[in-house]
């Protein structure tokens, strides 16, 4: 019997690991001309992805990338127990129309940005507690999607302060389950199992939602950084911790305004990051040369950045163990609108390497 072990006031600590079967990666044009170009899965030169309309794209999209993490995991859709995704969209439509095609039983999430850390906290519990032997986690953001959602029409061509994020058009995918990749499935079956080990989930730390006051939707970083320090603090503290115990702690989409809060509401707490932060929105463009402003946004920026880069380096052991913490600012086009604040929120997984 497997069992769950509360740590702390926010934590949970897995008896045994959860594995990371495998994992898939697909992103735009812009995206695909950023520094991670060489590690992502599949690069779409077509922002439509060949269907009608900006929604439609994004769930094409992200199905293709749930498509290809279950075949990399040597299985079939039908051998998936139930499927954690979301996306920005309103009632998580990208997600929807998406997944749902492929006959999989759906939990659809909403936590903005922060829903690859949701996605995969919430997998790793049903797995843990034996719930499901394969389940998968996907999320995914579009640009033009999310410009249409929650600002302005793409023809009407507003300015972009500097603090403004640029939202990824890309989705990201992992299978999630007890044993290490490979293992009972069909022999006929063609596991892509690229390095000697294995990422495995060994903790997770559930955000708060926090709210500073923030009323600009224009500074996520700003809106998110409360969130992230608050949940960073909360998981340091509920294991006994210190940044040292980790190769890397990792947020979300904090970009370059974001970054710098967060940095500075550590220090307030004696905590110092600096020399192990990285910050998914930070990595995933060149911010000189692409001229994202503040750096890159959207649940797929997280979730496409954890897949392609950071799990590799996991699973090849070049890092024994991070801290991904996916940030979200949530905020609807209608409590915008009537002018209310915006909350943020922040999930912290922990990563592993194992030799398994």
């Amino acid at each position: 019997m497997r069992k769950l072990l509360q740590q702390g006031a926010a934590s949970t600590a897995f008896e045994n690991p959860v594995f990371i079967q495998s994992t898939a990666s697909i992103v735009g044009k812009k995206e695909g001309e950023g520094p991670l170009k060489d590690y992502f899965d599949l690069i779409c030169e077509d922002p439509m992805f060949g269907a009608d309309t900006w929604e439609s794209a994004e769930s094409a999209m992200q199905k293709e990338a749930a498509t290809i993490a279950i075949g990399k995991a040597g299985l079939k859709p039908e051998e998936i127990r139930m499927a954690f995704a979301g996306d920005l969209l309103a009632q998580a439509a990208a997600s929807s129309f998406g997944i749902a095609e492929m006959g999989i039983p759906f939990y659809g999430l909403y936590g903005a940005c922060s829903t690859m850390g949701e996605s995969l906290s919430l997998g790793a519990m049903a797995v843990a507690a034996g719930y499901g032997d394969h389940v998968l986690c996907a999320t995914s953001s579009h640009f033009a999607s999310a410009e249409k959602e929650f600002r302005f029409p793409l023809g009407y061509g507003n300015q972009r302060p500097l603090s403004a994020t640029w939202t990824v058009t890309g989705s990201g995918a992992c299978v999630l389950g007890t044993e290490p990749p490979g293992t009972g499935v069909s022999p006929d079956a063609q596991v892509l199992r690229e390095y000697k080990g294995c990422a495995v989930i060994t903790e997770i730390t559930t955000g708060k939602l926090v709210d500073y006051g923030f009323r600009d939707s224009l500074n996520m970083g700003g809106c998110m950084a409360p969130a992230a320090c608050d949940t960073i603090y909360q998981h340091l503290f509920d294991f006994g911790r210190s940044p040292g115990d980790y190769d890397a702690i990792v947020t979300g989409d904090l970009g370059m305004v974001g970054q710098k809060i967060l940095l500075d509401l550590l220090s307030e707490k004696n905590i110092d990051i600096r020399d192990i932060h990285e910050d998914c929105g930070l990595l995933i463009f060149n911010n000189k040369a692409q001229d994202t402003h503040s750096g890159g946004s959207g649940c797929g920026c997280a979730a496409a950045v954890l897949s392609a880069y950071l799990l590799p380096k996991v699973a090849k052991g070049d890092w024994k163990r991070i801290l991904f913490v996916p940030t979200g600012a949530m905020l609807s086009k209608v409590s915008f609108n009537e002018g209310d604040s915006v909350p943020g929120i922040a999930h912290a997984v922990v990563i592993e390497h194992t030799e398994a």
